[in-house]
């Protein structure tokens, strides 16, 4: 009896030990429970990425010559309304001729002296009736009063002055009844099919894709023909695209940026010469880019951390470097391989070791930075 009665006792020990260690778990359970970090999550992929550049830049015309007269004289007539388009070959001022019309006469008549002497010394010559002086004598007369008379009909020619590229005339810089010298200015052409946009490439944003290309981690388009698109400063963005034709190999020291441009149908002159513009140039692909929002970055003193959330929902914080934005992004060169799930949201409360309470459904940094696009297409197409 007092052994059955010693054991039932042990047995009722053993039962309550057993019912309060449950009872503990379930306490450390439930504070665990209630101290996680609700947060919100980001993974990491690592894709190819389109990294467009955006410039401000300055419509120029393709060519901006300056007409001058080419010979002395009094203008006569302007032949062309201020600022109008005018054509390759169109009449644009005229230039008293009077003594250049008389000038080719005397000329011709020069000419036709000296062909008419070199018609007779010929065949005396093939006949040995005059020297072979004689004969080059009245050749060499006749060539030079036959560049005269060219000379002279040139002079006359240049009396009407034509426009020498296709364009946008300027303002007259001489008035009707002036008398203007050889090489005076009369008036300027902008020629706008094609337009240029001259634009400047900062020295930090052109060494760093020099750098990414050289460690096969950008990719250009072939034969580096990017696409540009332009938006004018008013929002409108121009229906043709353009491309790169021109990037300077050197430095301006002044500026610290590299000089480029980009040509641009303009048979419509819908572009302007002389105006701002914005343009995003087009081509060159980050290589399996690892991009993460730059909202999931701590500075600290130790430098830029994320916190990484592992399979058992535990948070760690991994160092990074990182070297470009894209927009709200930044390219990461080290601290990730790609497939990690990153803090966004709840980041201020994140701590190592904590456990994280996801609060939404997780996305990926890559939709973000499509979702990004979008919506920058779609305000482009606005």
């Amino acid at each position: 009896m007092c052994v059955l009665r010693t054991s039932g006792v042990l047995l009722c020990l053993v039962l309550t030990y057993l019912t309060m260690i449950s009872g503990c778990e379930k306490k450390e359970q439930q504070a665990s429970v209630s101290e996680a970090v609700p947060v919100t999550l980001v993974t990491v992929t690592a894709v190819d990425t389109p990294w467009p550049a955006e410039y401000l830049g300055r419509t120029v015309g393709s060519r901006s010559v300056e007409v001058r007269s080419r010979v002395n004289g009094v203008i006569e007539e302007r032949l062309y309304t201020e600022g109008q388009f005018v054509r390759e070959g169109q009449p644009l001022f005229r230039i008293e001729k009077d003594q250049y019309e008389a000038a080719v006469q005397e000329a011709q008549a020069a000419y036709n002296n000296a062909e008419r002497e070199w018609n007779r010394i010929r065949p005396l010559y093939d006949r040995n009736a005059v020297s072979q002086k004689s004969r080059d004598e009245a050749l060499a007369e006749r060539d030079e009063k036959k560049a005269a008379l060219r000379k002279a009909q040139i002079d006359l020619d240049h009396c009407e002055v034509l426009a020498p590229v296709s364009g946008y005339s300027g303002k007259e810089s001489q008035t009707a009844g002036n008398l203007v010298a050889n090489n005076d200015l009369l008036t300027s052409i902008n020629q706008v099919d094609p337009t240029f946009v001259d634009f400047a490439i900062t020295a930090p944003d052109r060494l760093t894709r020099v750098r990414l290309k050289t460690e096969n981690r950008l990719r250009t388009p072939d034969n580096r023909q990017y696409t540009v698109r332009l938006r004018l400063l008013s929002g409108a963005l121009a229906e043709s695209t353009g491309t790169v034709t021109f990037v300077d190999t050197r430095v301006l020291t002044d500026t610290a940026s590299v000089r480029a441009r980009a040509e641009f149908p303009n048979a419509d002159g819908a572009i302007m010469p002389g105006q701002y513009v914005q343009i995003t140039v087009e081509g060159d692909t980050l290589v399996q880019a690892i991009l993460v929002p730059r909202d999931c970055v701590l500075q600290t003193q130790k430098g830029p951390m994320v916190m990484v959330v592992g399979g058992d929902n535990i948070m760690h914080s991994v160092p990074v470097q990182s070297s470009v934005d894209i927009g709200e992004f930044l390219l990461v060169d080290s601290g990730l391989k790609g497939g990690e799930r990153l803090v966004r949201e709840g980041l201020a409360q994140a701590r190592d070791g904590a456990l994280a309470k996801v609060r939404m459904p997780q996305e990926s940094a890559v939709d973000s930075t499509a979702d990004t696009d979008r919506k920058a297409g779609n305000e482009g197409g606005k």
